[in-house]
């Protein structure tokens, strides 16, 4: 085996690199990283700089890691802002970090790339190279987020510390149709979107649905107006671009959903979803115009059917939002992992997860309280 660090994924052979990638996931795919990469997404300017790990034996590919050297905590969707008001507090530097993920994007799926039959040497190389590279940039601790259950197992039995938060995800009962999922509420929840959904109709709202073969130039141009308006007017970073969609557009067409909303001839709202073998993720949104549930049918509604329809089993529509419970989303553990260098932090962290993950269960045992389904 041959371990090397490469800060520009082009240079890895992305037919590689894909047959390592479990469910098809799109947002682990070369296409869409590299994309990040080419069109100025992540780097320097953002705090996002590449430092994937490649693995290799007899010139083909057998690991790598997603891997980034953060000097900040945008875009990462596990808050670690205590642990850097700590570091600082105590006159030491908490950046950089390395992290494992993917930017911007809060779900989960493979970090540490490997077939099954390679993953008993291939992950120890990784985070054996991941602790040199901290050692030699300085960096305070290493942060997975979102691995999937292989990798989370695997990193927890290596004592990392692990956190938990929580999502709210929709799950496919094997629904036929949207009046099936429907019937599985109750009445109140039923009717309420009924009522949300008729209104969008009464307005003459046309949806279109669309992929990356099917999109056109102005239809990407609406949207990437509408994501970076969105960013503008919550005082974030816009930091995909209009090229960076044009380019997932054709290198990954099938994988990319664009629903756009008309009115009267004028796109007025969009969102952004990409799928993989078994999952939707809804991932942006944003409008020129302000419509009463438009949000709800564009971000929800919309993917719901969609995923009924191809038969998907889980809608992941992003993360936050409680007002997604009443809707049919039901809350979901998440999981990250996380080492820290400093010998004097590693017990007040470890016991800030602990009592995170507590306060997380009683979260999610509360927000069932209000589950939108019927009794079983």
């Amino acid at each position: 085996m041959q371990v090397s660090i490469v800060n520009n994924l082009a240079e890895v052979d992305s037919l590689q690199w894909n047959q390592l990638i479990t469910d098809n996931n799109p947002f682990c795919k070369h296409e869409f990283l590299n994309a990040l990469e080419l069109h100025n997404c992540v780097g320097k300017q953002f705090g996002w700089i590449p430092r994937h790990i490649i693995v290799t034996e007899n010139n083909q590919l057998i690991g790598a890691a997603i891997l980034y050297e953060k000097y900040n905590n945008y875009g990462e969707f596990v808050f670690d802002h205590v642990w850097h008001n700590a570091y600082e507090t105590h006159g030491l530097n908490y950046y950089p970090k390395l992290t494992c993920a993917i930017p911007y994007t809060p779900a989960s799926g493979v970090r540490f790339l490997s077939s099954a039959d390679n993953q008993k040497r291939v992950f120890p190389a990784l985070l054996d190279t991941i602790y040199k590279i901290c050692e030699k940039i300085n960096a305070s601790s290493f942060h997975c987020l979102f691995p999937n259950d292989s990798e989370f197992k695997w990193m927890k039995s290596q004592k990392l510390f692990i956190r938990n938060d929580c999502q709210f995800h929709w799950i496919n009962q094997n629904y036929v149709t949207f009046d099936d999922f429907l019937a599985n509420l109750k009445q109140k929840k039923r009717k309420n979107i009924r009522q949300e959904r008729s209104k969008i109709q009464k307005l003459g709202v046309n949806i279109r649905q669309l992929d990356g073969n099917t999109a056109t130039q102005i239809d990407w141009q609406n949207f990437s107006n509408f994501y970076s308006q969105t960013f503008l007017e919550k005082s974030g970073t816009p930091t995909l671009n209009l090229d960076f969609f044009k380019s997932i557009a054709k290198t990954m067409p099938e994988q990319i959903l664009l629903f756009l909303a008309d009115v009267d001839g004028q796109c007025v709202a969009g969102s952004l979803m990409f799928k993989s073998d078994t999952h939707l993720y809804g991932r942006h949104w944003g409008c020129c115009e302000q419509i009463d549930y438009l949000h709800f049918e564009v971000c929800y509604y919309q993917g719901i059917e969609y995923a009924i329809e191809h038969k998907l089993k889980v809608f992941e529509p992003g993360a936050q939002g409680e007002h997604k419970v009443a809707r049919g989303f039901i809350p979901t553990l998440t999981k990250s992992t996380h080492w820290i260098k400093d010998q004097g932090f590693k017990q007040p962290i470890k016991d800030f997860c602990q009592m995170e993950r507590q306060h997380i269960k009683k979260y999610m045992q509360q927000v069932n309280t209000h589950n939108p389904y019927k009794q079983s």
